[in-house]
């Protein structure tokens, strides 16, 4: 019997990608169906409803979901979820009793099909409030919400592919059973997932190797969908992450995997979604920092940890393992926290992502302090092939300017 945290809301995974002559039929009725247009947001998300990622939705969410995750963090059958998973068009000849093929809207491809059994319209703003706590459009996942369709589809998925990830990032790319069953084999139950969209700094280490400390492993859980410009693609974190644990882990300790959503950069409610399909891939903790999933100043620095107190206890079996603010210290000679080092403010060297990628993108060294020279090696290599256009500024905002 496993003694890994259950998938959320039963005891098995429900992924709903076809294999198979299932496939090959659905693929083949796909062709003759209207198509509705995805984003890429929604690509990520039914490709985590084909692998089981979200379980145990069976598809995009109805106006009764939505209302009740965006009011209450739960579905209209009860079950606890923090962010709506949602599908939306622009298009009025899609009626409720269709069935449609879903598409990648950049690259054509049908991703899936879906009967759809609601369609509705949505207060934008209102579930940017309670979802982003914002309805300032400079908000990423606000300005991501505004430009949403002006009717949302809900109804059953067929998931007929996952993309191109599995091509691009190879063993990267796992499913929640593949990680089930790689944690089973290690003989772990006690997992500690690592969130990033970012290259690993000294505090990301720092994070991971507390949680080794007191757990069987990590999985260090790369974001692979779309970022916002500034930000560093899923392949170049991908290999500097890999000489990180190459270098600087004890063997057996870690796994680097990756999943396919795009980043929605919802602070608290993020964190919560992040801990659900953790679950789900089997970790039975989330490393929660300092402003996990935020941006800019909009959450408080420990927001995303305080929400955990604020749901049911029961709402889900994977736990936030809170880890305080983290830096160098000179006086102690390391990486310390806010809860070992007496040092005073002047003698630490506040670490965060946008950091590292400001001092990046103006073609600065990265002192020791912030970076392993392996890591900060192919970090260069990166930045240095990038055009004048290519090269974004990073403006140092909100906490991380701190």
């Amino acid at each position: 019997m496993s003694k890994l945290v259950n998938p959320h809301g039963g005891n098995a995974l429900k992924p709903l990608l076809l294999t198979g002559a299932a496939l090959t039929e659905e693929m083949k009725r796909a062709q003759g169906l209207p198509k509705v247009k995805l984003s890429s947001r929604e690509v990520g998300d039914i490709i985590m409803l084909g692998i089981g990622g979200f379980t145990p939705l069976t598809g995009f969410m109805t106006k009764a979901d939505w209302q009740g995750v965006c009011d209450g963090m739960k579905m209209a059958n009860g079950l606890f979820w923090p962010i709506p998973i949602t599908l939306s068009t622009d298009d009025e000849s899609i009626k409720e009793g269709a069935d449609i093929a879903l598409v990648d809207g950049e690259t054509g491809a049908i991703m899936g099909t879906m009967k759809v059994t609601d369609r509705y319209s949505i207060d934008k703003a209102h579930e940017c409030m309670m979802v982003y706590k914002t309805t300032d459009l400079e908000h990423p996942g606000v300005k991501m919400v505004m430009a949403q369709g002006k009717y949302n589809l809900a109804g059953p998925v067929k998931v007929l592919s996952t993309g191109t990830f599995k091509e691009e990032y190879g063993d990267q790319f796992m499913t929640p059973a593949e990680t089930r069953a790689l944690f089973e084999k290690l003989g772990w139950s006690k997992i500690a997932a690592f969130q990033t969209r970012n290259p690993m700094h000294r505090s990301h280490e720092y994070l991971a190797k507390i949680a080794i400390e007191t757990m069987d492993g990590v999985l260090i859980h790369s974001l692979l969908g779309a970022l916002k410009p500034g930000d560093i693609p899923a392949e170049v974190r991908s290999e500097a992450i890999g000489v990180l644990v190459e270098n600087y882990f004890a063997p057996n300790t870690v796994i680097q995997a990756g999943y396919p959503l795009d980043m929605r950069y919802a602070g608290p409610r993020e964190a919560l979604l992040h801990a659900l399909f953790r679950q789900n891939y089997g970790c039975s903790h989330l490393i929660v920092g300092r402003d996990h999933a935020g941006v800019g100043d909009y959450y408080g620095p420990f927001d995303a940890q305080k929400i955990f107190d604020e749901i049911p206890k029961d709402a889900l079996e994977t736990k936030n393992m809170n880890i305080d603010w983290t830096f160098w210290c000179k006086k102690c000679g390391g990486m310390a926290s806010q809860r070992t080092c007496p040092h005073s403010k002047d003698d630490r060297i506040l670490l965060s992502g946008t950091k590292v990628r400001s001092m990046l993108s103006e073609g600065q060294d990265l002192p020791v302090e912030f970076s392993r020279p392996e890591v900060a090696k192919v970090l260069q290599k990166y930045y240095a092939g990038l055009s004048a256009e290519q090269n974004v500024k990073v403006e140092l905002k909100g906490h991380s300017a701190r």
